[in-house]
């Protein structure tokens, strides 16, 4: 049965986000994830966990300037080591909180700007951020991301995601599975479930879901997630399922969905 971690930045908004915690775990869930912890002290954010019994399951590394929106560092040309301290930052607060993922956001291009220039320098930097991370037992994820939400972000695709962790070559360097950016971009999600989860390398590090199109619950829209949530468990896969997605109303209303694979 899939392992669910609420995604505190967009799940329980009724309640202040420390509160958040209590409130997953009052509804059953077992893990957490959210974008940025860095408004908080890791120390704050690892009492909550302990708290409450949760396992933290994800977050981002230092995006750049978000409120100005960046939407990460990885593939940005002159900003490598600024790219460097945020991998560093991100590190620090997954020791304290105990998880094993850490996601590095791409960032984004623009059509007059040279991708092979950014792709060599996302190359660069997803090596340099895989050797620190190893070191403390992490492995570092990339997302590809739809166009629709995030216009210009510079990787989309899976198979390329997969193709930029082989050419990389680190053990602990994996792609994060979103359904919903998939489904947006490219859709025949269960065929590149079975085709990316039984890689040799590379492969699946974590699955994120939500409906499409509008990224509510994943009982709404066009995907059939009680099929792809029989075939994730058929396929061995052991990491957590995040709830990346915005409820309709209030979080624990929302849940009907839930309650059969809790």
């Amino acid at each position: 049965m899939p392992r669910f971690a609420a995604n505190l930045s967009m799940m329980y908004n009724e309640h202040a986000f420390l509160d958040r915690f209590a409130a997953a775990a009052k509804d059953g869930f077992k893990g957490v994830e959210f974008l940025f912890p860095y408004e908080h002290a890791a120390t704050e954010l690892q009492a909550r966990l302990q708290d409450n019994g949760l396992s933290q399951a994800l977050f981002n590394a230092p995006p750049g300037d978000w409120a100005d929106g960046e939407r990460g560092l990885a593939s940005l040309p002159g900003r490598e080591e600024e790219f460097r301290r945020s991998v560093a930052t991100g590190l620090e607060y997954a020791q304290v909180l105990g998880n094993r993922k850490l996601h590095v956001m791409a960032g984004l291009i623009q059509p007059q700007q040279d991708r092979a220039r950014h792709r060599a320098v996302y190359l660069e930097n997803l090596a340099y951020a895989a050797a620190q991370a190893a070191v403390h037992g992490v492995t570092i994820v990339i997302e590809p991301i739809n166009t629709r939400d995030i216009p210009g972000f510079f990787l989309n695709r899976q198979d390329e995601a997969q193709a930029i962790c082989a050419e990389v070559g680190a053990d602990n360097l994996q792609v994060q599975f979103d359904l919903y950016h998939c489904q947006i971009v490219e859709g025949d999600l269960a065929v590149k479930l079975k085709r990316d989860m039984q890689r040799p390398q590379a492969g699946i590090g974590h699955i994120q879901i939500a409906g499409v199109p509008e990224r509510h619950e994943p009982d709404s829209g066009e995907i059939n997630y009680p099929y792809l949530f029989e075939l994730i468990d058929s396929l061995g896969y052991q990491g957590w399922v995040g709830c990346e997605y915005r409820p309709r109303g209030a979080t624990s209303a929302s849940l009907g969905w839930l309650k059969p694979w809790l």
